[in-house]
């Protein structure tokens, strides 16, 4: 969906706006680079982001997307965010799992972040 915005030396700049899914992604994204610096660094890994939960019920941009694979990836990704939190000492690997479930969804919905997903990969 893009919104007009006001014109500009006469030309119309358009702007695009984020559904709330792909808003919700950025922010689990940066959340994501600050999680896995406190892991790397070892420091406290504090409390399960809450806000992670809207993945059941943010709007997508395209509403057939949400359907019963994204479901189960989004499922996936909070069980493995989730026990980072339960089982720090296997944090690594959970946060691992969780980018995987990022990965497998977007192959399948929305290749185009990809690459800046990969970078979270907690490398041994």
């Amino acid at each position: 969906a893009k919104e007009q915005c006001d014109t500009v030396g006469g030309k119309k700049l358009e702007m695009y706006q984020m559904s709330e899914m792909a808003a919700l992604m950025e922010q689990m994204y940066v959340d994501n680079q600050r999680l896995k610096e406190r892991i790397q660094k070892g420091d406290t890994i504090g409390q399960f982001p809450q806000h992670f939960l809207k993945i059941h019920k943010a709007v997508m941009t395209d509403e057939s997307d949400n359907d019963a694979f994204f479901k189960e990836q989004a499922a996936k990704f909070i069980k493995a965010q989730e026990m980072i939190y339960k089982d720090p000492k296997n944090a690594k690997k959970h946060f691992n799992n969780g980018v995987d479930a990022c990965i497998q969804c977007h192959q399948q919905k929305c290749g185009g972040p990809i690459p800046r997903i990969k970078k979270l990969y907690i490398k041994e």
